[in-house]
């Protein structure tokens, strides 16, 4: 085996390991997974099995010295994170290892980038680079402009201005990257639940306000954003057909994401469900004034 070309992919849930798998295969790159055991869909052993460029180990959250011991052993030098783990598997369900256990002490704020920013760092001092995990995947990150055959109504495009400022300042504290807003008033934002949650959380509190004062139907726009200082080796977000559907349940009709900053995995599937649901998808272009533009 070709060890120059072997790239180490640190997978968690959902499909973006199996999509980032795909396009390194396609380059015949030699993948060497590190699964994690409360994450990872089984389905990545039966990859592995199909083709001899897909080697899997699997590991447990928390097992860092183990990973580390793991890429070494196979001779990989550079490694992917790719696909979500559970913001609360990582700050309670977590068994760290001593070399985790060492980190998590020294660390000045538990948060995710200050968490995996030293795990990078731990990484790098063990001669294992991590790279984007947008890395083999430029093709899926949206591009300017809207996306879907409806553009965004007059009162949406003030609600994505709106929702876009508010966002940014939460997504600066590592908090979330999503909000989701009505009238230009902030209905929900994410925290460790996950977008989709957030979405359908708005969903309930809107109807459910609605319900009690006899008001007209406020429809939502959800507002995703990049962290400011976005480091773009984890945590990059990412919508697909299931944010659609999600949308769709809790009633909201507009989703703005940045351009360039935002994976959308299956586009013609995202862009076909958004349209049979009459939901426009805007990709913001970044600005040095934070001004929101489509």
């Amino acid at each position: 085996m070709n060890t120059v070309s072997k790239l180490g992919l640190i997978a968690g849930n959902g499909r973006f390991p199996f999509l980032l798998l795909d396009a390194a295969r396609a380059r015949g790159v030699e993948v060497v997974v590190a699964a994690i055991k409360e994450e990872t869909e089984p389905e990545m052993e039966a990859r592995a099995a199909a083709d001899a460029g897909i080697t899997v180990f699997w590991l447990s959250l928390g097992e860092l010295s183990k990973l580390i011991e793991t890429f070494q052993s196979a001779g990989v030098t550079r490694a992917v994170m790719a696909g979500q783990v559970k913001h609360k598997q990582i700050f309670s369900a977590i068994r760290p290892d001593w070399r985790l256990a060492k980190l998590l002490m020294n660390l000045r704020t538990r948060n995710t980038d200050m968490l995996l920013g030293a795990v990078a760092k731990v990484l790098a001092d063990e001669g294992i680079e991590l790279i984007s995990s947008t890395s083999y995947l430029e093709p899926l990150l949206a591009r300017p402009g809207v996306l879907t055959a409806r553009v965004p109504s007059d009162d949406e495009q003030k609600d994505i201005e709106y929702g876009r400022k508010v966002a940014l300042g939460v997504a600066a504290f590592d908090i979330g990257q999503t909000v989701v807003v009505a009238g230009q008033a902030c209905i929900a934002v994410e925290a460790m639940e996950g977008t989709d949650a957030a979405i359908e959380r708005a969903g309930h509190i809107i109807h459910s306000h609605e319900e009690d004062s006899n008001t007209l139907e406020r429809k939502l726009t959800v507002v995703k954003v990049a962290k400011p200082k976005q480091d773009m080796r984890f945590d990059v977000p990412v919508i697909g057909v299931p944010t659609v559907v999600a949308m769709q349940r809790a009633g909201a009709t507009c989703l703005a994401i940045e351009a360039g900053r935002t994976l959308v995995f299956d586009q013609e599937a995202v862009r076909a469900a958004a349209d049979a649901a009459g939901i426009t998808i805007v990709a913001m272009v970044k600005e040095t004034d934070d001004a929101a533009t489509a």
